[in-house]
């Protein structure tokens, strides 16, 4: 079976190929050509995954997946959400900057509770799905260890006293929000 994944991430597509293994293969945006900056002005995960997967899906003719992931901080009234990767605003996904600001914001904060949520919208054929995945933990009060992306560095899952940066991608794909969203996805796509 072959789907595209709309999307040039890279850190992504390899979480995604590496949770679903070699019986789906997922075709990135640039595996079919698609070089195109894709528009995101949903309100929500949801309409920003489908937005997405609608685009490519009218585009180019693939059956296809998107997601959309925000990280939601209790004390900031669910900021960043929809705008994590742009947080600390100017162009492109500057994650130093976006963790700085948001370690700022929470400075002499004490309610630290966070997730990270993660909504896959699938179009295969005549059908419309969402996955929704969603990892509970705090934001830690400064950054520790090297492994990830985004917000990893400070992000800790509940039940562990180290990092999403810190556990690693063996663990971090099995526990997190992307994780749990791609495992629904996946028991649809291998049953389907």
């Amino acid at each position: 079976m072959q789907i595209v994944f709309a999307t040039n991430n890279a850190h992504k597509l390899s979480e995604i190929r590496q949770i679903l293994g070699h019986k789906i293969e997922v075709l990135s945006l640039s595996d079919i050509g698609c070089h195109d900056d894709i528009p995101e002005t949903g309100t929500t995960l949801e309409a920003n995954a489908l937005q997405k997967a609608r685009y490519i899906r009218d585009k180019y003719g693939y059956d296809c997946f998107a997601d959309d992931t925000g990280l939601e901080v209790d004390a900031l009234g669910g900021e960043p959400g929809i705008y994590s990767a742009r947080y600390a605003g100017g162009e492109g996904h500057d994650s130093e900057a976006n963790m700085q600001k948001l370690l700022q914001k929470l400075d002499g904060e004490d309610n630290r509770a966070a997730r990270f949520r993660t909504v896959i919208a699938l179009l295969q054929g005549n059908e419309q799905k969402l996955f929704e995945g969603i990892v509970n933990g705090t934001i830690t009060r400064e950054k520790s260890g090297a492994e990830g992306f985004g917000y990893d560095p400070i992000f800790m899952p509940d039940g562990y006293d180290q990092t999403f940066a810190e556990l690693g991608m063996d663990i971090k794909n099995r526990i997190s929000h992307r994780a749990r969203a791609t495992a629904q996805l996946a028991a649809y796509l291998l049953n389907a």
